[in-house]
């Protein structure tokens, strides 16, 4: 069993069908012995970009989460406390929480940014 978080591309991927979200990662996303979370980091990212007009995507990500039997993940104050001492390597506010929740959770982020894989977090690809 793997326990997989989301990126928040990789999550809007797979809503979309998009052929941009890899083989691997499609099988671990459907395979149903994983535990697959989307973080609230993620819902918060969506909604600003909604909200800017910078991205098209579902109103109601809190059901759609239920209806793919993902898991949620709170952002605790210690994810918080987490994402505030991680090195500079990356400046979106929402990666680095991702990259907190994972080391704090035991978690592999599902993801194509390469960044993440500076802050030692297990990381499956996304796009391969």
């Amino acid at each position: 069993m793997k326990r997989l978080l989301l990126d928040t591309h990789v999550f809007l991927w797979w809503l979309s069908d998009a052929p941009s979200l890899g083989a691997n990662a499609k099988a671990a996303i459907c395979e149903g012995a994983n535990e697959i979370y989307i973080s609230a980091a993620t819902t918060w990212e969506i909604s600003i970009k909604q909200a800017l007009g910078k991205l098209e995507a579902p109103d109601d990500i809190d059901s759609i989460v239920e209806e793919e039997r993902f898991l949620k993940l709170p952002i605790s104050l210690y994810h918080g406390q987490m994402a505030g001492l991680l090195p500079p390597h990356h400046k979106d506010p929402f990666d680095r929480m991702l990259v907190a929740q994972a080391q704090a959770e035991g978690l592999t982020i599902v993801t194509t940014d390469q960044i993440v894989h500076k802050y030692g977090v297990q990381v499956l690809a996304g796009d391969l």
